[in-house]
């Protein structure tokens, strides 16, 4: 696909304008209220200003370490964003027809791009929509960033309801490749348990099944859910739960956790799945799901009140660990894989669980740290006190949760949205899950 000079000249402004950290200056004693406001609206931009011009979809990340290049776009950072958007046409920060026409470029570009099976890869060429392998064999599909991006998806679609063309349009379109997603062939021949990848160069080598506790829950409730190509519940009960890093029932701090790994984890578990699914009074057979979300923060926050290593910098206004770049590279980070390095997305992603412990660390973020990690698209991606090390970077999948989960904790918007979706419900209910949202 040739593309124009004006495309290639938006490409270049874009990222010749992004290849330094852009000093933003900062407006001092705001309301909680505006300090929120003023952060969403800030992130949003990383979607809005920064994604891919051709495609329309998030750009992987905002600098070209690793080799990425500006042409890499993610699927399920682009789910994020989307959801991001819906945000922005609510508070009318940028006029509802412009999202929209956002939205079709982007589902007009999905609809002509690389899938395997109806999924999607990790990441695409944004101006060719082919796809970029994330590792030698991951080259082929990726059915949690699949998932990610349909989260957005769906909760746009019920979003945009008007009878007019364009958002007629947008819906059907957005229909069109949700039933298109063969759910049910990543059970690898009928298996109780779903798979992460496949690939028509590696076939199912990656070999990887889902299984909890993580960041994927929402694969199965969407797998569960689809109209035309779904799995049956036997693939969630015998797959997802049976796994030694299911069910925890201990206590860390005094606080018991459910589900998962020792401490919980990574913070991003308690985000991904959890943009989209309310889980105020959500339960299943295995857990109720606001506890475990919330202990899973509290557990987080209050290990880095510990700090048994004591690093600098951690405390009761600067808490939160997850996955994010670090003075090495890249990491998961946790209690139990602690680097010195704290993720602003950790603690601002958490404001439905903690919002008082969220606040005064938004607060330190911004007030007393804003000259260092502030900039043209909100908080970059981390920074750690102990090694002197602030990144340059924004990482779309960090930057949409901050977004969308304030917004759940302001309104709930979100929330509502994807829980109103009909094949979502009879999915849960599938699923035997118990909600208030579930009619």
């Amino acid at each position: 696909m040739k593309k124009s000079l004006s495309v290639w000249l938006c490409i270049l402004l874009s990222t010749s304008l992004f290849a330094q950290q852009i000093p933003v200056a900062r407006t001092k004693n705001l309301s909680d209220t505006a300090l929120l406001e003023l952060v969403q609206k800030q992130t949003f931009k990383y979607f809005w200003d920064f994604g891919h011009p051709v495609s329309g979809m998030a750009r992987e990340r905002s600098n070209t370490s690793f080799n990425y290049g500006h042409e890499v776009v993610t699927t399920g950072g682009t789910g994020f964003g989307v959801m991001a958007m819906v945000v922005a046409a609510e508070r009318k920060w940028v006029p509802r027809d412009s999202v929209v026409a956002r939205l079709l470029k982007m589902v007009k570009f999905l609809s002509k791009a690389n899938s395997y099976h109806g999924v999607f890869p990790h990441w695409f060429n944004g101006a060719t929509g082919q796809t970029i392998p994330f590792s030698r064999k991951d080259d082929g599909a990726d059915l949690v960033e699949t998932s990610f991006l349909f989260e957005g998806l769906l909760t746009a679609r019920q979003y945009f309801n008007a009878g007019n063309k364009t958002e007629t349009e947008l819906r059907n379109r957005i229909n069109s490749l949700w039933n298109e997603v063969e759910w049910d062939w990543f059970t690898r021949g009928g298996q109780d348990v779903l798979y992460w990848h496949w690939s028509p160069n590696n076939d199912w080598n990656m070999n990887h099944s889902l299984r909890g506790f993580n960041e994927c829950l929402i694969t199965y409730v969407l797998a569960a859910s689809s109209e035309r190509y779904p799995v049956q519940s036997n693939v969630y009960h015998r797959g997802w739960a049976i796994n030694n890093y299911f069910k925890n029932g201990k206590e860390f701090y005094g606080i018991k956790l459910p589900l998962g790994f020792d401490y919980g984890g990574p913070l991003f578990f308690t985000h991904y799945s959890f943009l989209g699914l309310d889980p105020r009074g959500l339960k299943d057979r295995y857990a109720d799901y606001w506890q475990q979300n919330q202990n899973h923060t509290l557990i987080n926050h209050a290990y880095c009140l510990d700090n048994p290593k004591k690093f600098k910098g951690y405390g009761a206004n600067c808490w939160g660990l997850t996955a994010s770049d670090n003075h090495q590279g890249y990491s998961a980070h946790s209690p139990t894989n602690d680097l010195g390095v704290i993720t602003p997305t950790a603690a601002l992603s958490a404001f439905p669980y903690t919002p008082e412990f969220s606040m005064k660390a938004l607060r330190h973020f911004y007030d007393d740290l804003g000259d260092k990690i502030w900039g043209e698209y909100g908080f970059t991606d981390a920074f750690s006190e102990e090694h002197n090390w602030y990144a340059q970077s924004y990482l779309a999948i960090d930057q949409g949760p901050i977004v969308v989960m304030i917004e759940n904790y302001r309104s709930g918007l979100l929330w509502k949205l994807f829980m109103s979706c009909p094949e979502v419900q009879k999915g849960l209910q599938k699923l035997d899950f118990k909600s208030a949202s579930i009619n």
